[in-house]
């Protein structure tokens, strides 16, 4: 009998002796084929679409599904704990009618541009930042960047980024790049960070305050049931530290202790514009001010933060008003078309921010394909506000939506 049979008769478990011949069956040619089971089968279809077949943003998710490893999926799909946050980012947008109006205009007449912190838009459309997009495609960033430049839209990059800002930013001429990074508490690396992003000309650089504490359930789920247990629930690529010893249950290390007096340093730092993103509360919204931001984010990291807190369409209005036009506001988290972008910019929003999305169309179809998903979602605004009347970005205000939240 050889080795492997005879561990199999001492197996401790059935589920070891599963495992063993799962690997056993993935390393054969039969295995191979079945190695990742395909959780969301074509059905009905029976060829891949093409990217110029896209009619939505939705169009490109099982695309990029089917592109990607499931772990790089995962990461980009999944939400903290239950994922109620991330279920209600999306219902918000149900809760908000547009009003019809009794004098619309031709698209062709409907000219949505404006300036927000020294960058001139023609949309007021950004690429959010997201960790590490080579694993999405061999493009990554660069792609990203450049397909964002190509729809004349601002790129936020990623501090876990998987290319370097340096070359990055060079990419794309005429381009314009803001920086994102997660607070960290020594000071020094604090300047590093921000250092990096000057030297290579970005000085739009924010804060996120948002991603307080995640545990990504269903991405641990479907990693531990395929039988290699992990701690921690970090995606590919996703860069932030390991959970320390301060993280007995859930919680990085790395989080939890931010202080305006951290913001307050960071913002002697920069050079340029500093925006903080995270903010979901009026009475944060009015200290950030007071501590020298030039925007603010409503965000919840798109329901990767705080399980059970509320979308931030729903916030919006009130975060709105206790800015009182001081400075821009900026939102993010569940856009998927172009009537969700017009209800939060009717809400207050100046501009807003999409990242999932944009993975979607990067991975699917690589650089042609997230600039594809951004025009696609810019000329949807431009239909919307077209029928609703609003031939400017101006036009666009609470008197052209009714709430009606939950």
């Amino acid at each position: 009998m050889s080795d492997i049979e005879q561990s199999w008769l001492a197996s401790p478990s059935r589920r070891a002796a599963l495992l063993r011949l799962s690997a056993l069956m993935a390393a054969s040619p039969i295995g191979a084929a079945v190695a990742q089971p395909d959780p969301k089968p074509l059905g009905q279809h029976r060829r891949a679409l093409t990217l110029a077949e896209m009619q939505t943003s939705f169009d490109f998710e099982p695309v990029f599904f089917a592109n990607v490893p499931q772990s790089v999926y995962d990461y980009t799909a999944h939400g903290d704990g239950s994922e109620f946050t991330l279920r209600r980012n999306r219902q918000a947008y149900d809760w908000v009618d547009i009003k019809a109006s009794r004098a619309p205009v031709p698209a062709s007449q409907v000219d949505l541009s404006s300036e927000l912190l020294g960058a001139k838009m023609k949309y007021p459309i950004i690429v959010a930042p997201s960790a590490a997009m080579v694993p999405l495609h061999p493009d990554g960033e660069i792609g990203m960047y450049k397909a964002s430049t190509a729809a004349s839209a601002v790129m936020m990059l990623s501090i876990n980024t998987s290319t370097p800002v340096a070359q990055v930013a060079p990419a794309a001429p005429g381009g314009t790049m803001w920086g994102q990074f997660y607070p960290v508490e020594s000071l020094a690396n604090t300047q590093r960070l921000i250092d990096a992003y000057q030297n290579a000309g970005v000085n739009n650089i924010f804060p996120t305050v948002d991603q307080q504490a995640s545990n990504y359930e269903r991405t641990n789920q479907d990693r531990n049931l395929g039988g290699n247990v992990r701690g921690g629930a970090r995606g590919a690529g996703a860069g932030a530290a390991a959970p320390t010893g301060s993280a007995r249950y859930r919680i990085n290390g790395g989080r939890l202790w931010y202080t305006w007096e951290y913001i307050d340093a960071v913002r002697k730092m920069i050079k340029g514009k500093m925006l903080i993103k995270g903010i979901l509360g009026p009475e944060d919204a009015k200290l950030a001010i007071d501590h020298g931001v030039d925007a603010i984010i409503v965000s919840n990291h798109g329901g990767r933060s705080m399980d059970y807190g509320p979308s931030t369409l729903e916030v919006l209005p009130e975060i709105v008003a206790a800015v009182n036009g001081r400075v821009p506001v900026l939102f993010d988290s569940g856009i998927r078309r172009g009537a969700d972008i017009f209800k939060a910019l009717a809400l207050g929003a100046n501009a807003v921010m999409i990242g999932r999305t944009t993975r979607w169309g990067l991975a699917a179809y690589g650089i042609p394909g997230a600039q594809r998903l951004i025009e696609m979602l810019q000329q949807e605004l431009v239909q919307v506000a077209a029928a609703a009347g609003c031939a400017k970005l101006s036009d666009i205000n609470k008197t052209t939506v009714k709430t009606n939240f939950v």
